[in-house]
This record gives C-alpha cells, sequence and structure tokens, in this order.
C-alpha cells in the first residue's frame, strides 16, 4: 500500500501535468483563433456563484476554470491581436514561469531566494548590455512599467531633495523645497499616476507642448525650464499612439545645465536601443538618469514584469531599500533585489527575463523589433492605398493610428472609425482597438507579438479593410 507522502506526490504530478496539458492545448488553438471574446458581464456569470461550503476536487476545479475563463480571453498570445502594446508571453517564458510557480521562491532578499536573486544580478547586467546603457546602473525587477517610473521618480525625488539640503527620508515631504516637474504634453497616463504616487500635483507640473507626433518640441522644453529649485524632467521613448520619441539627443543637455534629474519613460520603446536599424530614434537617451520599461513588451516574458534602471544605485537604494533586524545584512558585492523594488514579498522575475535573454540573444531581440517595425510599415502602406483611410501617424516604429472616413467632416469620420472597429473585433481576424488623437478618434495598431509575421499582416489588412468598406456601404445606402 502506498505511503500517504506517495499518494500526495502523485497526485501533485498528475494535476500540474493536468493544468500544462490544458495551457498547451489553449497556446495551440490561440495560434489560430478567429472569434470575439464574451464581454465582462458575461464573464462574471461564467465565474459567479455561491461559495462552496466544501471543495472541490482539483481536476474538476480546472475543468471549472478553464471553462469560464477561456470564452473572455482575448487571443494575446497569438499573432494578429494589436489592441495594446503587450507582447505575446513567448513559450520559454511561460516554461520558466511556471518553474518560477512550482519552485515558489519568494524573491525577498538574497538570502532567502539566492538563486532568483542571482538570475536577477545576472539579468540585469545582460539587459544593460542589451539596451547599451551605463553598466553600472542598477536594475529593479517591477510588475510593469507603472512601477518602473514610479521607483525611477521615487530616486528622483530624493535626490534633487538631497542636493537642495533635504533629507526625504529623515524629514519627509512636508516643508521640503518645491520640486518642480517637466514633462511631455503627450506623456503616458501612468507617469502622470506615477507622479501623483509620490505626491507631486498638477500644480507641481510644467507641461510642455509637443509636435505633430506627440514629441516635446525643444524650443518649447527650453522656455519651459524653471530657472530655479530642484527639477526633475520627465521624457518619452515610444509615444503610446504613434511611437515617436521625444528628441533626447537635445532635450537632456539643456535638461542637465539646468542640475536636473532625467528619468526616461520607455516603456516599449526603449527597446529600440537594442535594433542598429532603429537606435537612432533613442539618441542621446543613455544621458539620462533612469529609465524604465517592460519586459511583458519586446522581450516577451510573462506578464508583471519590469524594469526600474537608475544609473545612480545609491539614489535607488535610499529610495527603495527594506530594512528590519530580521532581515539578513548585505555583505560584499552581494545584491539584495529588496533594496531595489518597493515590494519585499514578490515574484522571481529574473528567471524569466533570463530566460528569455538566453533565448533570443542579442541578435534575436534586435530581428524581433526590426521585423516588427517592417510589418507596421507594411500594414500602414497597405490600409493608406484604400480610399477613405488614412495612417495619421508617420510609422518609425510599431505604432498605427489609423482614420476610417477620412475625408469626411469630424463626426462622421469619427462614427465610421468606431464602426469600424467595432466590426473588425466582431469579424475576429485580428483585434484592435481605438484612441481619441488630437480630438479625432482613431483606429490604434500594436504590432508586438513575437509569432507575427507579413500572412498576418496581409490576412488582416484584408479583414480590416473588408470590414471599412462594409461599413462605408452601409453608410451610403442610409
Amino acid at each position: 500500500m502506498p505511503e500517504p507522502s506517495q499518494d500526495r506526490d502523485s497526485a501533485t504530478r498528475a494535476l500540474l501535468m493536468d493544468a500544462a496539458r490544458r495551457a498547451a492545448d489553449y497556446r495551440d488553438a490561440d495560434a489560430g483563433r478567429e472569434r470575439p471574446v464574451i464581454g465582462y458581464a458575461e464573464a462574471v456569470a461564467a465565474f459567479d456563484g455561491e461559495l462552496p461550503a466544501r471543495g472541490e476536487e482539483p481536476h474538476a476545479v480546472l475543468d471549472a476554470l478553464v471553462r469560464a475563463a477561456e470564452p473572455g480571453l482575448h487571443s494575446t498570445t497569438g499573432p494578429r491581436f494589436f489592441g495594446w502594446v503587450i507582447g505575446s508571453s513567448h513559450p520559454v517564458g511561460v516554461a520558466a514561469d511556471w518553474l518560477t510557480s512550482a519552485w515558489g521562491q519568494n524573491t525577498a532578499n538574497h538570502v532567502a531566494a539566492p538563486a532568483a536573486a542571482a538570475a536577477e544580478t545576472v539579468a540585469a547586467r545582460w539587459l544593460l548590455e542589451l539596451l547599451r546603457l551605463p553598466a553600472d546602473a542598477s536594475v529593479g525587477f517591477v510588475t510593469g512599467a507603472t512601477m518602473a517610473n514610479f521607483v525611477g521618480l521615487a530616486a528622483a525625488r530624493g535626490e534633487v531633495l538631497r542636493r537642495a539640503g533635504w533629507d526625504v527620508a529623515e524629514r519627509g515631504l512636508f516643508g521640503a523645497p518645491p520640486v518642480r516637474v517637466v514633462i511631455g504634453d503627450e506623456a503616458h497616463s501612468t507617469v502622470f499616476s506615477a507622479l501623483n504616487y509620490l505626491g507631486f500635483g498638477r500644480e507641481s507640473l510644467v507641461r510642455v507642448p509637443t509636435d505633430a507626433q506627440g514629441a516635446i518640441r525643444p524650443d518649447a522644453f527650453a522656455q519651459a525650464l524653471p530657472r530655479q529649485g530642484p527639477l526633475i524632467v520627465v521624457t518619452q521613448a515610444g509615444q503610446l499612439n504613434t511611437g515617436a520619441f521625444d528628441p533626447h539627443d537635445s532635450l537632456v543637455p539643456l535638461a542637465k545645465a539646468r542640475g536636473a534629474w532625467v528619468h526616461v519613460d520607455g516603456a516599449f520603446g526603449l527597446w529600440a536601443r537594442a535594433c542598429p536599424s532603429r537606435a537612432a530614434l533613442a539618441r542621446g537617451v543613455e544621458l539620462a538618469d533612469s529609465w524604465a520599461t517592460d519586459g511583458h513588451k519586446w522581450l516577451q516574458t510573462p506578464f508583471d514584469c519590469g524594469y526600474a534602471i537608475v544609473r545612480d544605485g545609491e539614489a535607488h537604494r535610499r529610495a527603495m531599500t527594506i530594512a528590519a533586524s530580521y532581515l539578513p545584512p548585505v555583505q560584499g558585492g552581494e545584491r539584495d533585489p529588496s533594496h531595489h523594488v518597493p515590494e519585499l514579498s514578490r515574484r522571481a522575475r529574473g528567471f524569466s527575463t533570463w530566460a528569455l535573454l538566453r533565448h533570443f540573444g542579442r541578435d534575436g531581440v534586435a530581428e524581433m523589433v526590426e521585423r516588427h517595425c517592417a510589418l507596421a510599415r507594411r500594414l500602414a502602406d497597405r490600409l493608406a492605398a484604400e480610399p477613405g483611410v488614412a495612417v495619421l501617424n508617420d510609422v518609425v516604429l510599431n505604432q498605427l493610428l489609423v482614420r476610417f472616413g477620412a475625408d469626411r467632416d469630424m463626426a462622421a469620420g469619427d462614427a465610421a472609425t468606431l464602426a469600424t472597429i467595432a466590426a473588425i473585433q466582431a469579424e475576429g481576424t485580428c483585434f484592435a482597438g481605438g484612441a481619441k488623437w488630437r480630438g479625432r478618434w482613431a483606429m490604434r495598431v500594436s504590432i508586438i507579438g513575437a509569432a507575427t509575421c507579413a500572412a498576418d499582416i496581409d490576412r488582416s489588412a484584408e479583414a480590416m479593410i473588408a470590414c471599412w468598406r462594409s461599413v462605408a456601404s452601409a453608410a451610403a445606402q442610409g
């Protein structure tokens, strides 16, 4: 008769293998899935019910979870999902992430999880090399660009006040010298949120006008810089809608001459530095003081993976270090993960990052960025050739803004664009969403899935054009 521990081990293995099979089945289907998903209300109904009084058998729980979840899952891991700038969770990263969950390591510090801390140390060095940022910069492994911006700006706040003779850790913010923040009008909403979390109200922000592509205008920037006081400048590498880059080679020297800390929101655009043909877009970015970027965008890691990179490691650690008597001290050249992020208990994000950097290598990341940018240009050319369709942005990276009914007045063009987006989503060949740009509705397309190829772009273009023609025909008849 088997020992209880043997039964338990056998049941665990069977459950994990069952989950792996279901996951593999889903990814196989997602590669060619063509269907709309159910909405939120229907998804709530699928999950809803009374709290069970008695627990269910594990395999039955998985059955119920898959039944409830899959109808409401967008095909974000497939090759024709263009709705947001999110990667497709590459299988190598997913496999590493499964192991991360199975290993159950809490990356609180280098003693509690030595392997997880070591993976972060090496992955951080590889990231800095790939992105061509200062080799001695410090890196915090956070949930995503929102928290990466928060960490970088927290380091900035502490350091510019320290230079002004104010210790935030000791004295807090009440009575501190006012810090001004210069930021572009088209900065991402999460940067404004991060600033708000850190106590920067709207009155402390100096918003700078941008050009037609959403990049900061150097002339307006020079005029906007305050003449005195602690100063933080926030720039952007890759505008969310257009892919445009602020002109860092002009802006950063101006900011530095004023004594500012420069923080770069490079959630996806910072990866252009890994691609020789696109690196010039981010020229001058390396002169900044901190950078934020995502792993779950162009590196294709599973979600919950971003990087806060800070040139001044001491400023980074002053802003983030969590210390207590029960936590082990750092000795020698050891790197403690909790000194670089806001969380103590957290996921071991270094494993999937390390695995994907090892899988792709420098050349693989460069090829992927180059391919996606070329595919964006291919789709733009196909759509712009269709009467009544206009591409609103200069396609410099992987982002497109597309207007349907471009030859109509604003209200009619908005209606035509929104109707075409709805038709595309209902038809199901691909997924794209809408965004308002300079007061007009447009379809926003983000090409960043690891498996996306020319055939996917051509198939999607045909579906988009067919939907537009149907909308235009219905409008003409109505």
